[in-house]
């Protein structure tokens, strides 16, 4: 999150920037940026090098103007970054709406919303630092996943649970990726198979499930399993109905 120097977030602030509701800066030579602009500039940043490389005085130098010009635009890191998550989100494609069917429509929602966390891996700790303010890009993504279940049935609770349940399973994934090293894997790998040569006869199902492959890399997309799983589940409530 933002250092100690960064100021403390303003919820209000943030919802007027998000809804297009601030005021505009009135002050002062005619401005050359947008709040557009220097939101792009910190998504490039940050899908380079992570979020913790966005700050105020990194975007400025990136689009090379004063850091006080972006203060015009945003009180601070905190507030820019409820602008990138909802600008990088996006609108979710009017395709998911003509798929025929709740659950080849939140199958698809649900790829969607994948790509995006695998392009952008940096909104996962954007939305895990706080509570999240969701913008209006954000909100049409929970109505899109809702209008999908909306026919089925369920009860209004049950269907935003199904949705929690598809977007924690996206989020689990993401984590794996943001967690994922490669020369770290091998090392880890490399102690792991050394500790369970020695000591594999005390877990002789975890020996077992390694030896069949249990940890072997997947050909199938870590999304599908899971979901279909958390869909089947779904489904005979539905169908009880």
């Amino acid at each position: 999150m933002a250092g100690s120097r960064e100021k403390k977030r303003d919820p209000k602030a943030s919802l007027a920037l998000l809804w297009g509701e601030q005021d505009q800066p009135r002050r002062g030579p005619k401005p050359s940026l947008t709040a557009e602009r220097i939101v792009a500039g910190a998504i490039e940043i940050a899908d380079a090098e992570g979020l913790d490389a966005v700050s105020m005085q990194r975007v400025a130098a990136e689009l090379d103007v004063t850091t006080m010009a972006l203060y015009r635009y945003f009180p601070g890191k905190a507030e820019l970054v409820d602008l990138m998550v909802d600008s990088a989100l996006g609108t979710p494609s009017e395709a998911i709406g003509r798929v025929p069917g709740w659950r080849p429509q939140l199958t698809e929602w649900a790829r969607q919303c994948w790509a995006l966390y695998r392009h952008h891996p940096w909104i996962l700790t954007a939305t895990t630092m706080r509570r999240q303010l969701m913008g209006p890009n954000q909100l049409a993504w929970l109505d899109a996943a809702l209008a999908a279940l909306a026919p089925t049935g369920l009860p209004a609770a049950q269907q935003h649970d199904t949705v929690l349940l598809v977007i924690g399973h996206i989020r689990g994934l993401a984590q794996q990726l943001v967690d994922d090293d490669e020369e770290g894997n091998e090392e880890w790998n490399r102690l792991a198979g050394d500790v369970l040569e020695r000591h594999g006869h005390r877990f002789p199902a975890l020996a077992a499930a390694i030896a069949a492959g249990a940890f072997a890399p997947q050909d199938q997309d870590p999304l599908d399993f899971g979901l279909e799983r958390i869909l089947d589940g779904v489904t005979p409530l539905i169908d009880g109905r």
